[in-house]
């Protein structure tokens, strides 16, 4: 038995939303028992995690679900990225692990070791990984069968400089970027998106990240479910890195309302 919380959460919203808030990275929990596979010191880890954390991004979907005229549902990572990122593919589909970032992460935002050379991604893949696939698969399965469709929006944050893990740091950093997918991102999502974030400043797309999180098993199949990616530059909302957040994020929780319910309506 652990006393740890759990890894993550599923936070009902109203029976007849389509919308879920996928949250992946706002966490800096680190369990107690996966310390010791970290090899930096408890000053370099909080370091590590001011940078590669989403802060307050947890709060924004928060606020915004609070807002919206329909309740949306919520999914939201308790662990931190550092522990697993159930983002990424498991497997050698997955770009990032060129700079180990893979599902288990080996090295840092600044491409120095995080866990030793040869670590078993297995034990945190099973134990982390594998559960949360499968609880957002039958979230996004449960909202098909609910409403006949399913439209994930992930919520991210970046930093305003990039770091040198970011594979494709050297393009446009707006103030919000927004993430795309050919099957997943109909038109008229990315045009609410757009309508809804331009209080917020400039939108830009796929830049200086791109793509959607699909579970797989609907991933270029069902064309019901949508997908769309916000990704919120820093310092529109926070002191970097890692700071506390400031009046800019009511903004922002004021515009994903507002893409919550132009989706629903």
């Amino acid at each position: 038995m652990t006393d740890a919380p759990p890894a993550f959460e599923l936070l009902p919203g109203a029976p007849h939303s389509p919308v879920l808030l996928h949250v992946p990275h706002s966490s800096r929990t680190v369990p107690a028992d996966v310390r010791p596979g970290i090899v930096l010191s408890d000053t370099e880890l909080e370091r590590e995690l001011d940078h590669m954390t989403d802060s307050h991004t947890a709060e924004i979907a928060g606020r915004a679900a609070a807002l919206a005229g329909l309740t949306p549902w919520r999914f939201v990572n308790r662990a931190s990225r550092l522990v697993v990122d159930p983002e990424r593919f498991p497997d050698e589909r997955e770009e990032m692990t060129a700079v180990g970032m893979g599902a288990v992460y080996t090295r840092t935002s600044h491409r120095e070791v995080l866990r030793p050379d040869g670590t078993d991604p297995e034990p945190l893949l099973e134990r982390y990984f594998r559960p949360y696939a499968r609880a957002m698969t039958e979230a996004v399965a449960d909202r098909l069968a609910a409403t006949g469709r399913a439209v994930i929006i992930d919520v991210h944050s970046y930093p305003t400089e990039p770091l040198p893990y970011e594979l494709h740091g050297e393009g446009p950093r707006p103030p919000v970027c927004l993430g795309t997918d050919a099957f997943h991102t109909p038109p008229a999502l990315l045009a609410a998106a757009r309508t809804a974030f331009a209080p917020c400043g400039e939108t830009g797309l796929d830049s200086p990240f791109g793509g959607t999180y699909v579970p797989l098993d609907f991933y270029g199949r069902r064309a019901e479910v949508g997908a769309l990616m916000v990704e919120i530059r820093r310092d529109t909302y926070m002191t970097e890195p890692g700071g506390p957040a400031g009046p800019g994020l009511s903004r922002l929780a004021e515009s994903l309302a507002a893409l919550v319910d132009s989706v629903t309506a």
